[in-house]
């Protein structure tokens, strides 16, 4: 099992069910050192999905820095269909967490 950090549109039902066909079973937990952020979405079908076109990211912060989310246990071929719904001005990152784990997250990279 991989685990994935979401701090935004991923922690809906709806979106979990599009990207991998199952809703997630989640954990708090917080990104250490980067800071929240908002950006505005064009793709129709993102909108769709979430709701929304307005989403939160993450960008680099402090060591004092942390964002609240989710953390959950999904699988490598889960991990490559998130992949498929991310847009050009993400990448994704291993990064640690408050709990001491680490996971992916989605940052943005523009």
């Amino acid at each position: 099992m991989t685990l994935l950090f979401s701090y935004g549109t991923l922690r809906q039902s709806e979106v979990q069910l599009t990207t991998f066909g199952r809703e997630l079973a989640g954990a708090d937990d917080a990104i250490v050192g980067y800071q929240l952020d908002w950006v505005t979405i064009t793709d129709p079908h993102v909108i769709a999905t979430s709701g929304s076109d307005r989403h939160p990211i993450l960008k680099p912060g402090t060591a004092a820095d942390s964002v609240p989310g989710s953390v959950f246990e999904i699988t490598d071929a889960e991990l490559a269909a998130a992949d498929e719904y991310e847009v050009d001005d993400y990448r994704r990152v291993e990064v640690p967490l408050r709990s001491g784990k680490r996971a992916w997250v989605y940052v943005f990279a523009g």
